[in-house]
This record gives structure tokens, C-alpha cells and sequence, in this order.
């Protein structure tokens, strides 16, 4: 099942319960391994990152064990600390695995970090964060190759609020011995989650959801449980397929105030938005009116939606401009979305959309994750048939797309690439 079919044309309507953040729940996963037990996290969503990292724990000592949307983890015993290239290059999110394993074993050997290809997204950060911690670290152009005779509490500034490096950075702060600050940190709510998992496996973290944050350093963790929250990313693509398609959707089982700069540029576009307990909703009739949008870290509008984002401006009553801040790469759907009949122009990192009244479907294909799925976005709205090849990068972040959007009436099946 490596292509998508989708039959435009037909408004959205009814109710999606999103899944788990994947954000949420690949540091968790990493992090499991720093005790010497059983760590359960709920909510897990079943896509190919998780698939991939369990993948790694395993290889590494780990049990892993997924019961529905439930993953246990058993890390006793010795652990291996090398992780082959063959699972680092599938998804950028193994390059937390640095901190986690200098944590647990005092050595890492990793390859640099694979996943989307949307611009270059240097680690540099994460290792300078680790290397405050009493890491020596040796690159050969292919390998990260760390080690550590015990880490050490420090002061950690981060030049950019990355969510990797601060990861990274508490991975090690926690295991490290006394105590470390982390300035500049990443606000995002996927950190603001990791900092309160660490801290239900026996953490000490101070500052949680701030810039700054302060860890005392423990080696002694104990056994847990603890449930992620829905994936603000996957509900903001289907609020904006709800938009571009027309209709209305509920988005259940996140929390609106994560999405609350998305929020803001669904209103400016022209849709009712509405909000409900761990729930929020979207009506649109007619065309998106067109917006300006700059992509920043958190609470700014996320990169992650750029791409859905730009299929929803694709077919707005003007002209819109977004600028993409994070990634340098991450127009790559845009060549896509004028095979649709899309009038995009890229120059550097911005991007200038001429909305039309009508897009067109074709055969196209998903470059990466996010851009893949902005793809089934504008083919909702599309007239005719679309259909969406090397859909392995949307598997790597929605569980099922097609049945969560076919939930709420939209044509679309699963078919043979």
C-alpha cells in the first residue's frame, strides 16, 4: 500500500480522533532506556518512526512489546551502544538516541540522522549541548562516535531553540551528575511532555514549558507509565483538508492550546473555528482568503504545517506569502502541487502562491512526510482524480490517513504504487 487515491470534490464532515504525537513519543521512546526497567507509554501511535524506533531498542538489549496504541519497553541488562546505519537513516529522530545511550552506557555510535530530505538540519547543536556535558565526541563524515567516563552538570546555551538539542540535552542532564541549566531552550509542548515523562520515571526538572530549564542530575530512575498526547500536527493537516475541501470537522483529542497560532491563520483564511474540551473545530464555505505566515519555534506557526498550508493557499481568492524559517528545504511540495495546476513561486525561503479557483488532479508523488500529506490535502479539493505515489513518507507520521479522512467523508482508498 504505497499510493494514495483520492477523488475530489466532496466536502468534509464528522468527527477524526487523532492520534498520539509522534513528537511526543519518539524522545520517550529513547529515553527508556535510560532505566534499568519497564517504562509504558500510552497513546502510541502506530506508524513507521515508532515501527523504526522500536526496531533500534531492540537491536540495542530492549524488549519492546506494542498492545494496540500501548508500547512497553523492558531495558535491563547490558546494552549494546552502536545503532546501525540501516535504522538511522530512515528517521532523523534516532540522533536522540546520542544522549540516551551516553546516559545509559557511556558510549554512542551512530550515523548522522536520515528521515525527510528537507534541507540540511545540521546536528551541531545537539552536540555542542553534549559535549558541555563532559562528552568527547569524534565525527569521520559518516559516524558520531561518543563517549563519556561519566557525565557532568553544566550550562548549556542553546543558540537556536532546537527541539532535537534540547532532547538531546536532557537526555544527558538527567543521568549526569549534579546539576545542569539549559538556556534557549525549545518551548514546544512536545518538550513540555518529555520533561514531565522524564520526570514520572524519577527526574528532577525545573522549568518545565520555560526557556530555562534546570535538572539535577539522578541514577537512580524506577518504573512508569505515562500517555502522550494527540498529535497537534496531524489535527492542524486535517483542519486545513477540512478547509481546503470545504465543511467542517472536529478534531478530538488534542489540546487547542497547542494549536492556538494555527488557530489564528485559519481564522484569517476565513474558517469558524471553535473549540471544546480536548477538541477543536473548523467550518469553511467557499474559497480560503489569502494570508501571510511566517514558520518559528513554538508558540510561532509550525513548520511542520507549512506544507498543508500551502496546498490550502494554493486554491485562495489572492495572493499569499510564506516564509519558512526552521527548514531551507521544505518547498520540495510545491513542484508537486503545480503539476495540480498551482501557481507557486519559491525564492530562497519564501514562497508567493497565486491562489486559483480550481486544482487539478494528476499523478504526483510525497517527497517527505509532511509534504505528502499537504498533497492528499489539495487533492480533496481538487476535481478529478489524484493519485499520491511513495505515500512511505506519509506512513511514516499518520497512522492511517485514509481511514481517518474517509471517517469524515472524503474519497479516498489505499492502492497499488
Amino acid at each position: 500500500m504505497s499510493a494514495i487515491q483520492i477523488c475530489g470534490g466532496r466536502p468534509l464532515k464528522g468527527r477524526i480522533r487523532i492520534q498520539g504525537s509522534k513528537n511526543a513519543v519518539l524522545p520517550m521512546m529513547a529515553a527508556s532506556i535510560l532505566h534499568e526497567g519497564t517504562t509504558v507509554i500510552e497513546n502510541v501511535p502506530r506508524i513507521q518512526d515508532v515501527s523504526c524506533m522500536m526496531g533500534i531498542l531492540e537491536y540495542i538489549g530492549c524488549d519492546c512489546r506494542m498492545d494496540g496504541n500501548t508500547l512497553t519497553v523492558q531495558a535491563e541488562g547490558k546494552l549494546k551502544s552502536y545503532v546501525p546505519e540501516t535504522f538511522v537513516c530512515q528517521m532523523r529522530s534516532s540522533v536522540i538516541l546520542l544522549g540516551a545511550l551516553l546516559g545509559r552506557t557511556g558510549r554512542a555510535s551512530i550515523s548522522y540522522p536520515g528521515g525527510c530530505s528537507i534541507g540540511k538540519r545540521p546536528i551541531d547543536l545537539h552536540l555542542a549541548a553534549l559535549k558541555q556535558l563532559g562528552a568527547v565526541i569524534c565525527e569521520d563524515g559518516k559516524r558520531i562516535e561518543a563517549f563519556s567516563r561519566g557525565l557532568c552538570g553544566g550550562k548549556i546555551d542553546l543558540a537556536f531553540p532546537s527541539v532535537g538539542a534540547t532532547e538531546n540535552a536532557l537526555l544527558g542532564a538527567v543521568r549526569a551528575k549534579g546539576t545542569t541549566v539549559i538556556n534557549g531552550a525549545a518551548k514546544e509542548p512536545e518538550i513540555a511532555a518529555f520533561c514531565r515523562f522524564l520526570s514520572g520515571m524519577g527526574a528532577n526538572i525545573r522549568g518545565t514549558g520555560t526557556g530555562c530549564l534546570m535538572i539535577e542530575g539522578t541514577g537512580r530512575f524506577h518504573d512508569s507509565v505515562f500517555s502522550a498526547s494527540g498529535d497537534r500536527i496531524v489535527a492542524g493537516t486535517y483542519l486545513m483538508a477540512a478547509m481546503a475541501a470545504g465543511g467542517e470537522l472536529w478534531a478530538d483529542g488534542v489540546d487547542p492550546k497547542e494549536l492556538s497560532a494555527v488557530e489564528q491563520v485559519l481564522k484569517a483564511a476565513g474558517g469558524e473555528v471553535g473549540e471544546a474540551e480536548n477538541s477543536i473545530f473548523v467550518r469553511m464555505s467557499g474559497r480560503p482568503k489569502p494570508v501571510t505566515v511566517d514558520t518559528g519555534p513554538y508558540p510561532g506557526f509550525p513548520t511542520d504545517l507549512q506544507s498543508p498550508l500551502l496546498a490550502l493557499m494554493a486554491g485562495a481568492d489572492g495572493k499569499s506569502r510564506i516564509v519558512e524559517n526552521i527548514f531551507e528545504g521544505r518547498y520540495e511540495t510545491a513542484a508537486q502541487l503545480k503539476k495540480m495546476g498551482a501557481d507557486i513561486s519559491v525564492e530562497g525561503k519564501t514562497a508567493i502562491i497565486n491562489g486559483r479557483e480550481k486544482l487539478y488532479g494528476t499523478e504526483v508523488e510525497a517527497t517527505d512526510l509532511r509534504g505528502g500529506a499537504a498533497l492528499a490535502a489539495a487533492a480533496l479539493a481538487a476535481d478529478g482524480v489524484t493519485v499520491i505515489r511513495k505515500c512511505r513518507h506519509i506512513e511514516r507520521g499518520y497512522e492511517d490517513i485514509c481511514r481517518d479522512l474517509r471517517e469524515a467523508g472524503a474519497d479516498i482508498r489505499w492502492t497499488d504504487d
